[in-house]
């Protein structure tokens, strides 16, 4: 079991934030400008060869820009966090803003609670069905409160992520696998926080038909690399009703209120398309 956090005292000057990005124009200024504002002393950006100015902007706003090596999410926070000094490390999607005050609620939280990884809360201004639906959807599935597995933005104690970093050869499962080993190995906990960032540039249905694509490929890649390594048929039914259980019936059931039940068509659309893009991962991988 690591060692416990409970009577440290974080700022967010403590914090190295780590950013993968590619061809991200639309989000990278305003993502690294608030992550400054918010405290942060040391940000890394890891590039994966932007061509559409995200380069020339994170060289203007953060500390260290490196090249992303292009064979997966998992090795490319890898490749930043081996960059990062400070005790504790922010793995931030590009498309995230933090606003004044959202990353002291994330320390807070992961001191208080003894934990060794938090996540925040994240939601989209607008109010269209796109809108609506994605922020239906967090609300129900990602409550705050002690979970199994975290995702962007997230908050780990650094000198643990470094000696215990994530599996390189992850291309999209790489935050359930990290959660899912520091739990096995030593016991570790993880929570999602009070804290709530913004989420900018993802309300077309192309991106979300994208969201659900890497969704998809992460389920295939858990449930493939499962197999293998000799889940039972009941472990097996378990990965394969998890979009439905988290993705619909969770968001329903959780919602305050059941304000969920308009958003049922959204929701049911966002499921499809995920157990979609896992079939056809599957079927290209069977192929081979």
């Amino acid at each position: 079991m690591p060692e416990g956090n409970e009577t440290a005292h974080f700022t967010p000057s403590d914090v190295s934030a780590v950013v993968c990005t590619m061809n991200s124009i639309a989000a990278i200024r305003e993502c690294l400008t608030s992550l400054r504002a918010s405290g942060v002393k040391e940000i890394v950006v890891v590039d994966a060869s932007s061509t559409d100015g995200t380069r020339e902007v994170a060289q203007e706003l953060a500390d260290v820009v490196v090249t992303d090596p292009g064979t997966g999410l998992g090795r490319a926070r890898n490749t930043g966090i081996e960059h990062t000094t400070r005790p504790l490390i922010l793995n931030m999607g590009s498309d995230n803003v933090m606003p004044a005050g959202e990353l002291q609620k994330m320390i807070d939280y992961l001191t208080r609670n003894d934990f060794q990884g938090v996540s925040a809360q994240t939601a989209i201004d607008g109010s269209d069905w796109i809108s609506s639906g994605l922020n239906g959807w967090r609300t129900g599935r990602f409550g705050e409160g002690e979970v199994a597995v975290i995702g962007t933005p997230t908050l780990f104690l650094g000198d643990l992520l470094r000696s215990h970093p994530y599996d390189p050869n992850r291309v999209f499962s790489d935050d359930s696998e990290l959660c899912e080993r520091w739990t096995r190995d030593f016991g570790a906990r993880f929570g999602i926080s009070d804290a709530v960032s913004k989420e900018i540039g993802k309300t077309s249905w192309n991106e979300v038909k994208a969201r659900c694509r890497m969704y998809g490929k992460s389920d295939a890649e858990i449930f493939l690399e499962g197999s293998r390594s000799g889940w039972s048929t009941r472990r097996k039914v378990k990965s394969l009703s998890h979009p439905l259980r988290i993705d619909l019936l969770e968001p329903i059931k959780n919602a305050p209120g059941n304000r969920n039940l308009s958003n049922i068509s959204f929701l049911t659309a966002f499921t499809a398309l995920r157990y979609v893009s896992w079939a056809l991962v599957s079927l290209r991988r069977l192929k081979k």
